[in-house]
């Protein structure tokens, strides 16, 4: 297990494509990733300022027992620390396309949103974007996004 420094919570990883090169989950598997304008042979996203990121996947669960509930939690990973991204509506079951609860071996297809507001400064982050059950506290799926928050 790779663990990422002053970490909420840890993640293990497998390779999927070039721009999200490490990607991973506790108890669910990746088939499919998409970020909005972001190429796939891309070696980092760019952002645009006043935009919406758009992440695209799907997955499927390949341990435990159905899943009631789950959460979203992103993080923005700067300089060595990870900073909580505040999301408006962090239940994944709600307005992101997940039905719950999760069962066992089908794919799951998530979609969320997330500004990239105005005042955000032009610097290289790695969004680390997960779902997490919330009764368990595991973690279904993690993707680590290498970014670049552009003015343009």
């Amino acid at each position: 297990m790779i663990r990422m420094p002053k970490s909420s919570f840890e993640c293990d990883f497998q390779k999927l494509t070039a721009f999200h090169n490490i990607v991973g989950s506790e108890i669910g598997k990746i088939t499919k990733i998409k970020v909005s304008d972001c190429e796939e042979s891309s070696e980092i996203c760019l952002l645009k300022r006043f935009t919406n990121a758009t992440l695209e996947l799907e997955f499927e669960l390949i341990a435990g027992d159905i899943i009631n509930e789950v959460q979203t939690v992103v993080n923005g990973i700067l300089f060595d620390a990870e900073i909580p991204f505040p999301l408006e509506n962090p239940k994944a079951c709600l307005e992101h396309g997940l039905s719950c609860p999760l069962i066992r071996h089908k794919i799951h297809t998530f979609r969320q949103s997330l500004p990239i507001k105005i005042y955000y400064p032009p610097v290289s982050v790695t969004v680390k974007w997960a779902i997490k059950d919330v009764k368990s506290s595991k973690t279904l799926i993690c993707v680590l996004i290498p970014a670049q928050i552009t003015l343009f």
